[in-house]
This record gives C-alpha cells, structure tokens and sequence, in this order.
C-alpha cells in the first residue's frame, strides 16, 4: 500500500511533534511533521510574495488611480487575501492534509483534477515569467561588471538552479525563505526611497493631484492586487499544514495579512510611480532608471534574481507539483523536475514586453474568474457542508463515496465562471456568491449528489 493511501489522523493540540524531516520527503498523506513555527511561517509567506506581477499591476492602474487610491487598494487586497488564506486553509492546518486532498470532499476523486489543473497553469505561467525577470536581473549584472552578455544563458541556467532548491521541498523553502526575507525587506525599502527621491517632484505633481477613481476602478484594482495571490488561496492547505498547531483564526488572518502586504506595497507602489514618471513597464529597466549608482544597482538586480527564487518555490512549484504527484502517481521530486521544465514552455520572454502588461492584467482577471469559485465550493463544503469536520478514511478511499466525479462543484463552478465574466474588472469577487450558493443549494436539493454527503 503507498504512503498515500494511509490515512494518519492529525496530532493533537498539545502533542510534541517530531521536528526531523528529510529534503524532498513531502507526499500527499496527512502531515505528521510540521516543521514551522510562526515566525518561520510568516517568513515564509514575506519572502515568498515577492511577486515581480506585482510590478506589472502597479503599473496597470496608472492613469486610472492617484497614489493614495493605489495605497488603499493594495491594502485592502491584502486585507481580503489575508481572510481568504485563514478561512481556505483551516482544513489543511487542522487535517495536515494537502489542497488535492482536501478538494475531493467537494469534487470527488475524479473531480479534483479541475481544480488542480486550474491552479497548476497559472503557478507554471508565473513561474516562467519571473524566471525570465530573474535572469534578465542576473544578465544585466553580468554585462555590467563582466562584459557577457547572453540572456538565454542565464534564464537557463537560473532554471536549472530552482529546480535543484525545489526538489529539497518544504525543509529547503523555510531556510531560504527564513534567511532570504531580511535582504528582501532592506532591498525594497531601499528601492522605494531611490524611487522617491528620483522622481519625487514628477510623481507629486501628477499622482496626488489627479482625480482617480473610488468606483468600480478602484474595486478593480484592490482585485487586480489580490488576483495575484488568488492562486494561493486556493492551495493554502499545501502550505498550513506545515505550520505547528496553536494559532487561531484571528492569529492566522494577521500572520497572512501583514507578511504580504509590506511586499505587495512596496512592489505595486514602485512599479506605479516608476511607470508614471517613466512610462517603462519590464522590471529590470525600471530599476535602471530608478538607480543611478552602479554598486547599488548592482545590488538592487540580484535582490531581484533572489527573489524570485524565494518566489517562485513557495508559491509556483509545490502547487503544481502536487497536483502532477495527485493526478499521475508521482514522487515529489520528480513532479517538481517537471514542472520546472514545463516552465520553459511559457515563452516568458512574451509576457515582459512594454505591450504585454495590459496583457498581464487580462491574464490575471481570467484566471482569478475560474479559482474564485473553486474557492467558495472549497469554502462553503467545509463549513456550512461538513461542518469543519473530515473523515480522513473517505478522503483517502478511492471506493468510498467520494469516488468518481461530484457534478454539483462542476456545475457550481460553471456558473461562478460565467457570473466572473460577465463582470470581469472584478471577476475574483463576482464569482464567490453565485458559486457558493449554487454548490450549497445542489448539494441540499439534488439526488445525484447525495453520497458525497455522507
């Protein structure tokens, strides 16, 4: 029988847990080592936010908000992504159980593979994106200082590397998230004074005068900011499960909430008065015109290349991975080599060009219209369904009466999705409400859908 297959129930508050975990040992059964603390889980979760997408949005919204419009939004996105992560991961952090575990209660066993494929592609996406974004920072150092100059090199190479750290797993993301997250807090403050000082007399005289917009520009953009972690939300478990038992809720929310927003602020704020001032969207040339002096630059390109590693293993390999692991039976190891491999297929080199930010921003509006109400199927199943209570031994019973495919989450998530796009400036929070009510009202009424019940 696999490791998979047995279920082991939760430890009990008050427990010791063992704190040894091999690199790489990560599978699909109930987590009986959790190896965070909260320090090292709010650690985790600032170094892993450094989303070079952020940049992108900030400079979306330029023209449409003024600086404190922006500031507010960003705020309140991180605010909803902080709720969203506590409310979706309470399974995972209760069960030790991972998002494709925790998704067949609702989708059956069947089913779950629309969820996780639906989480997978944009986690492969982002990750080709800011692997390109890494090695263009690596590139330009190395012309600088060294004379050579070879792009396809370094992404190369700078992907090669992500995925000899990402095979280690859990145990290798919490030492680099942990030691990662001072140098990144330090860079960006930096980069963000640079940038104020740079261009402050340009941006005052246009970003806090102009009118902007509190309306549906405004809610659009506070989604345009959550949209970029609306994929975590939907596979916080694989992350919560890690983290030691004893944090309630309100805890949870705070933890989340104010380890992402500091990044989420200081990124979305920078791309937005860089662009404003400078009308340049790629991340790298923002950079350059926001530091004239070459040792600080310098050090401002590999904060950049740091971080999406730091990124890019948290947040866009171990989705995927586990999704690969449920789907096709895989070892963690050899799903997170895949899956660092199908991030060349991504054709990044695409996604960075001036033109390609609007493009951006349409991407994560589409992707966000289908995990929102995944989310609410997710959320509503736990809570008003299952009442915050799993039975480990179904969940792991490919026979047992979550087999096959539950029709009542397809269906819900349909018309969460049409109900997203319909109204697609806010596609992430158009959708919650009809897919939550639909998922709830067919699993009430509807007879096919009974034994999932059970």
């Amino acid at each position: 029988m696999s490791q998979e297959s047995i279920p082991v129930p939760p430890p009990l508050a008050g427990t010791p847990i063992t704190l040894s975990k091999a690199p790489g040992d990560e599978s699909l059964a109930p987590q009986k080592t959790r190896i965070m603390g909260r320090s090292s889980y709010f650690l985790a979760w600032f170094g892993g936010c450094v989303s070079i997408g952020t940049f992108a949005m900030g400079s979306s919204v330029v023209g449409t908000l003024n600086l404190i419009q922006a500031t507010v939004a960003i705020a309140i996105g991180c605010l909803v992504i902080g709720v969203a992560l506590a409310i979706n991961g309470a399974p995972g952090y209760k069960y030790g159980i991972p998002f494709m575990v925790q998704a067949r209660s609702a989708f059956g066993f069947g089913g779950t593979r629309l969820p996780g494929l639906v989480r997978a592609v944009p986690a492969i996406v982002w990750y080709g994106f800011q692997s390109w974004i890494g090695a263009g920072a690596l590139n330009m150092v190395s012309a600088t200082l060294f004379g050579f100059d070879n792009l396809v090199f370094y992404f190369i190479a700078f992907q090669f590397l992500q995925i000899a750290l990402s095979v280690l797993g859990f145990q290798g993301i919490k030492w680099l998230e942990n030691i990662g997250s001072a140098f990144i807090l330090a860079s960006l403050v930096y980069m963000f004074i640079a940038t104020v000082q740079r261009y402050g007399d340009q941006l005052s005289a246009s970003l806090f005068t102009m009118e902007g917009s509190w309306g549906m520009p405004f809610w659009g953009a506070t989604m345009l900011f959550l949209g970029i972690y609306s994929t975590m939300m939907l596979n916080v478990s694989d992350y919560a499960r890690e983290l030691k038992s004893g944090s309630g809720p309100g805890l949870l929310t705070t933890i989340y909430s104010m380890s992402i927003l500091p990044c989420t602020l200081f990124m979305g704020l920078i791309g937005f008065m860089v662009s404003e001032a400078t009308g340049v969207n790629d991340p790298i040339k923002v950079f350059a015109n926001a530091v004239d002096n070459t040792p600080l630059l310098m050090t401002t390109l590999l904060f950049i290349a740091f971080a999406q590693v730091t990124t890019n293993v948290l947040n866009n390999v171990v989705p995927p991975t586990y999704v690969l692991m449920d789907i096709f039976k895989l070892k963690f190891r050899t799903a997170s080599v895949i899956v660092g491999l199908l991030a060349f297929t991504t054709f990044p080199w695409e996604l960075v060009k001036d033109e390609s930010s609007a493009g951006l921003q349409l991407f994560v509006q589409t992707y966000s219209a289908f995990l929102g109400p995944i989310l609410a199927v997710l959320v509503v199943d736990y809570y008003l369904i299952r009442r915050r209570t799993l039975d480990l031994d179904k969940l792991y019973d490919e026979n047992g009466p979550y087999r096959g495919i539950n029709y009542a989450a397809l269906i819900a998530t349909g018309v969460g999705i049409v109900a997203a796009l319909s109204f697609s400036s806010v596609s992430w929070y158009a959708s919650l409400i009809p897919a939550g009510a639909a998922y709830y009202l067919l699993m009430q009424h509807w007879a096919p859908c009974q034994r999932f019940r059970q």
